[in-house]
């Protein structure tokens, strides 16, 4: 895509774009636009007015993305860093963690079952690998030991 973006309706078109294909937050929709050529101040008008048509939500953003990784099988604490990395308020993500309705003590068991059939780890070498995964994988260590201790399972 190399066509220049010098005009208030080849952002928003492109910002359209870009939307149509998956929700986007404010930080990122910006730093694409920036790499395609629009000057910051095109770019600030035409994201002002999509937010104003509610075409573009940080809200809405959250939530997609939260459930996107969630489903993916990674943990709040692995979502919260990746959305911080975007830019994102800390308080706004909190509260979209909050507010999923997710169950990460399911999801966790879901990962580790996915990964490791449901093996408990019978030695300590195993226990830290099946913990480092899911440490990676952005779960709070307390419910890891929980899990691998065979605390934490409904079975």
């Amino acid at each position: 895509m190399s066509a220049e973006l010098d005009t208030p309706v080849a952002v928003r078109r492109t910002a359209m774009d870009l939307l149509a294909r998956r929700e986007h937050g404010r930080v990122e929709l910006t730093r694409k636009l920036r790499q395609r050529g629009a000057s910051l101040e095109l770019i600030e008008a035409a994201l002002d007015r999509l937010t104003e048509e509610g075409l573009l939500c940080e809200s809405r953003y959250l939530e997609s993305f939260v459930s996107y990784r969630a489903r993916s099988g990674y943990g709040p604490l692995r979502i919260r860093e990746e959305l911080g990395q975007r830019g994102l308020q800390r308080a706004d993500i909190e509260l979209a963690l909050r507010e999923c309705g997710i169950n990460w003590q399911e999801k966790l068991e879901e990962a580790w079952r996915r990964k490791f059939s449901g093996q408990l780890p019978l030695d300590a070498r195993e226990r830290a690998r099946q913990g480092r995964f899911l440490t990676y994988r952005g779960y709070p260590l307390e419910m890891i030991g929980r899990l691998l201790s065979g605390r934490g399972m409904d079975d």
